[in-house]
């Protein structure tokens, strides 16, 4: 068993920071020094790559009246949420300017087109603001700062010089600059404008967490606390007790 954000950090050659985590299930905003959790300061949110399919997918039957919801499988919307949707950088903005919308059109395979006009930025947006799901609390911006304030202060710039995103929803266009962006304000407004969180988006950031763990794996201190078959047999089950103690 493992931490996936430690796993998400290890990825990228650190054993301390920040990870940010934002998957197919949750979004997770949880603290690594020395290879440890803080789990007292990890935040989570609800809302993540499913929430968002299924959010897409009302949105799209909104827009379209005559679009039946069993012309849009789960696998087709997930599949036109990862080809066509993007992270405004100025929500608010885009909604209200149509000329900032960018339609497209897409084929879903079954004989069904569907246009997508605001729905391309509106559908990631829940996770910047829970609220347009009707869930009350902050978006992710806010509970990673939150993460970052509870962390002693000597540990606090050190953590913030290492913001690991992780998971398949931080791929859309967008995510890591409207994060950043909004991390920094969120500095500004709560009185530490000298902490300057630094992102690290890397390309297969989806696949950070197996990443890491292969190369946990890879370490001689990991493989010295195997377990082998001719251990177990010999000394039974106490022997967990005895290496992972």
């Amino acid at each position: 068993m493992a931490s996936t954000a430690l796993l998400a950090l290890c990825s990228t050659g650190a054993f301390s920071g920040l990870a940010v985590e934002a998957g197919a299930g949750v979004c997770h905003a949880t603290p690594i020094y020395a290879g440890h959790s803080w789990h007292q300061a990890t935040f989570r949110l609800n809302v993540a790559g499913s929430t968002l399919s299924r959010y897409l997918r009302d949105l799209l039957v909104a827009a379209n009246p005559d679009l039946s919801q069993h012309a849009l499988p789960r696998k087709a919307i997930t599949h036109l949420k990862k080809r066509s949707c993007y992270v405004s950088l100025d929500f608010e903005g885009d909604l209200r300017d149509p000329a900032r919308h960018h339609p497209a059109s897409f084929s879903m395979g079954n004989g069904c087109c569907v246009c997508l006009s605001s729905e391309r930025f509106r559908c990631p947006e829940p996770i910047f603001q829970p609220g347009l799901l009707g869930q009350a609390g902050p978006g992710l911006p806010a509970l990673a700062f939150r993460a970052l304030q509870k962390m002693p202060e000597t540990l606090r710039t050190r953590l913030a010089d290492t913001v690991v995103l992780a998971g398949g929803s931080t791929l859309f266009p967008g995510f890591a600059e409207r994060l950043d962006k909004e991390l920094e304000a969120q500095c500004r407004r709560h009185g530490y404008a000298a902490l300057r969180p630094h992102l690290v988006a890397k390309p297969g950031r989806d696949m950070a967490v197996w990443t890491g763990g292969s190369m946990v794996a890879s370490l001689h201190s990991f493989q010295r606390r195997w377990i082998t078959r001719a251990m177990y047999q010999e000394c039974g089950s106490r022997l967990l007790y005895d290496v992972f103690n």
